[in-house]
């Protein structure tokens, strides 16, 4: 036996050794997992809706009897907070939550984020977004809305939390459909935006039915129109922009949707668990029933299903970005 043969072979016994000892550990840790509190990171302010879902989620885990921490890092549209997760130990004790705000980002290389530094875990909510404006102000429909943008050519405000996302998108596409450019006025977080909107300190805002729906039935703001194709079932009397004969889909349709997220090379037994926390923690009746109240859906994409959708949404964004925010600079 020649020494070149017998160094191979040691170094052979050596590498199934450690794989070994590697899948045991891995499986071992899973079998623990979580032995300690998951930190949930939340990339925008307390108060808007991801904050509330996420708070709602850590309250079901702990039915389950692990401890879930949210810890709010908001700025850069989302980009500073999913850093910190894309960042971080991947043992699966921190996650966050990814939405499409980061997606756009991404799309228009904004931030230098990119998915495959996450491992999808679960969908949270599909969150439609609506037009809001002031119960008291000069425009209180689509129509009145549409004609008092006309009227005002590039003085109109409208509130967005963060910029260079869905709700940025929206607020263009609702200037194009009056002809005219409008004021995106970017926040940290949803409960800024209908804060400030309840004050008349913006004129409109584009936001979630779960982050304004506290002011709507207060009577301060008025949700007047829904970027999507179909009425929403907790706003059943607000029209779509598309019955009203105005299309913010000029470029394919987009999805604004959050989900929970791990860092990419988080070990798979130790997401599998992740999985199986969060999606019963979705899917319970409790989650589902107050996220569908506010406007949201749910639904039960997991794993390499969701995956897909992140990257059909994002497929979407790379091509509606262009179009819209690069024609915006000009």
């Amino acid at each position: 036996m020649t020494t070149r043969y017998m160094a191979a072979l040691l170094v052979s016994s050596f590498l199934t050794a450690f794989s070994a000892t590697t899948t045991l550990w891995a499986a071992e840790a899973a079998s623990s997992f979580p032995s300690k509190e998951i930190r949930f990171v939340v990339p925008w302010n307390a108060g808007g809706s991801n904050d509330i879902a996420a708070r709602a989620l850590a309250q079901l885990a702990a039915e389950q009897g692990v401890r879930v921490i949210v810890e709010n890092v908001p700025g850069a549209t989302g980009s500073i907070g999913m850093s910190k997760v894309a960042n971080a130990e991947p043992d699966g004790y921190i996650i966050g939550m990814g939405t499409s705000s980061t997606l756009a980002l991404i799309a228009q290389n904004l931030t230098p984020l990119r998915n495959e530094q996450f491992a999808p875990i679960a969908r949270v909510t599909i969150d439609p977004l609506v037009l809001l404006v002031p119960s008291n102000g000069p425009a209180t429909t689509l129509e009145s809305f549409i004609g008092y943008l006309k009227k005002n050519p590039g003085k109109v405000s409208i509130g967005t939390p963060g910029s260079n996302n869905l709700n940025h998108i929206f607020a263009v596409m609702t200037g194009r459909a009056a002809g005219v450019d409008v004021i995106a006025v970017p926040y940290t977080g949803g409960a800024k935006v209908v804060a400030d909107l309840a004050g008349k300190q913006i004129d409109a805002a584009v936001l979630k039915p779960s982050e304004s729906k506290a002011l709507i039935d207060g009577g301060l703001v008025k949700p007047i129109a829904v970027f999507a194709n179909q009425r929403l079932k907790a706003l059943p009397d607000v029209p779509t922009f598309k019955e009203k004969g105005f299309d913010v889909f000029p470029y394919g349709p987009l999805v604004q949707m959050a989900y929970i997220v791990a860092p990419a090379a988080t070990p798979s037994a130790v997401r599998e668990r992740l999985i199986a926390i969060f999606s019963k923690a979705i899917q319970s009746a409790k989650f589902k029933t107050s996220a569908e109240d506010s406007g949201a859906v749910v639904d039960d994409l997991t794993d390499v299903a969701l995956n897909r959708e992140i990257s059909s949404v994002q497929k979407s964004l790379n091509e509606v970005g262009k179009k819209v925010f690069t024609a915006e600079k000009k």
